[in-house]
C-alpha cells in the first residue's frame, strides 16, 4: 500500500485547483488534500467531486470559478483536445497563475499547448505521471515536468505532494511527454515479450509459474544493459565484445521458428528480426544489439 506523507512545516498550504476528475485527477486531488493544500476541484460532468468534498475539497460550479480559487492550476483530462476546450475560454483568468497540464498526449501537443499559453502570458508546465493512481502521493511516485523552470522552482514543494520523485527534465515543454512515451515504449515492449515468452513455454508444456522464477536472471542483467546501451547510442559506438548482433539475430530466428511450429503469433518476433536484419545489412553484424538503433531511426 502506498505511503503518504504530511506536508512539511516549511511548505505553506497553497490553494490548488484540479480540473478533471477521472481516476487520475481524483488521485491527484486526494494527494493534495492529504498534504494539507486547500484544493478546489471541477469536472465537466457532475457527481465525481462528492468523495473529494467529503475529504475537504471545494467543488466549483464552473471552470472559471475553479481557476479563480487556485494559484496552481492542474489539468488532467483525456487528451489535449479536451484540455484546450476547457482552457481556451479561461485565458484571461489564467494570467498570473501557473498552469500544469498533466494530460497524457504527444510531445508535439504539449509544445502546442505551451505556445498557446506563452501567447497569452500564462506560465506553463507540462507534466507526466509515471505511476498508477494508487501510488500518487507516495514516496515512490515519479512525475516528470518540463517547460517553465521558474514556475517549477516556485511550486516544487507543492508538486512533491503528488510524488516525492518529482523531476524537472528541461525547458522544452515537450520533454515530459517524451520521457513518458520513451519509458512506456520500453514497458510495453517488455511486457509483450514477457507474455510471448509465457505463451511459448505453455506451448511446450511448461507452466508459466514454473518458468517465472528463472526470468529474474534476465531482468537482473537489464540495469547494466540499459546504462551501457544508452552510452553506446549517445556516442554512436557499439562494440560487440560480449555478444554480437548476428549471433543474437540467429537466436531470435530460433524463437520465431519454435513459435511458428506451435501456431503462436510471431508478428512481434518478425518485427524484431526485421530491424536486426536491416542493421546487419548496414554492417553492424559484429556490433552490440544497441546498433539496431541505427535501423530504428532510419527504417528505409
Amino acid at each position: 500500500m502506498a505511503s503518504h506523507h504530511p506536508i512539511p512545516a516549511s511548505v505553506p498550504p497553497t490553494p490548488v485547483t484540479v480540473i478533471g476528475l477521472g481516476a487520475m485527477g481524483r488521485a491527484l486531488a486526494k494527494a493534495l488534500l492529504k498534504a494539507g493544500h486547500p484544493t478546489t476541484v471541477w469536472n465537466r460532468s457532475p457527481g465525481k467531486a462528492d468523495e473529494l468534498v467529503a475529504l475537504g475539497a471545494t467543488a466549483a460550479t464552473t471552470a472559471e470559478e475553479a481557476v479563480r480559487a487556485g494559484e496552481l492550476i492542474i489539468v488532467c483530462v483525456v487528451d489535449y483536445d479536451a484540455s484546450q476546450a476547457i482552457l481556451d475560454p479561461l485565458a484571461d483568468v489564467l494570467k498570473g497563475r501557473v498552469l500544469v497540464n498533466l494530460t497524457s498526449d504527444l510531445p508535439a501537443r504539449a509544445r502546442q499547448a505551451a505556445h498557446w499559453a506563452e501567447e497569452r502570458s500564462i506560465a506553463y508546465l507540462d507534466g507526466a505521471v509515471m505511476v498508477p493512481t494508487h501510488m500518487v502521493g507516495s514516496a515512490d511516485a515519479l512525475l516528470f515536468y518540463s517547460g517553465s523552470r521558474e514556475s517549477f522552482d516556485r511550486f516544487e514543494p507543492v508538486l512533491k505532494a503528488l510524488g516525492e520523485k518529482t523531476e524537472f527534465v528541461g525547458g522544452d515543454p515537450g520533454f515530459a511527454a517524451g520521457y513518458d512515451l520513451s519509458l512506456l515504449d520500453f514497458f510495453y515492449g517488455s511486457i509483450s515479450g514477457l507474455i510471448h515468452g509465457f505463451a511459448l513455454a505453455k506451448a511446450e508444456g511448461i507452466k508459466a509459474v514454473d518458468i517465472a522464477p528463472y526470468l529474474h536472471s534476465i531482468t537482473a542483467i537489464l540495469p547494466a544493459m540499459i546504462e551501457g546501451s544508452a552510452s553506446e547510442i549517445d556516442t554512436g559506438s557499439y562494440p560487440g565484445t560480449e555478444a554480437n548482433l548476428a549471433m543474437m539475430a540467429a537466436s531470435v530466428d530460433h524463437i520465431r521458428h519454435a513459435s511458428q511450429a506451435r501456431g503462436l503469433d510471431v508478428s512481434l518476433l518478425e518485427s524484431i528480426k526485421s530491424v536486426a536484419d536491416r542493421a546487419i545489412e548496414r554492417g553492424h553484424g559484429a556490433d552490440d544489439w544497441a546498433s539496431t538503433y541505427e535501423a530504428v531511426i532510419k527504417p528505409e
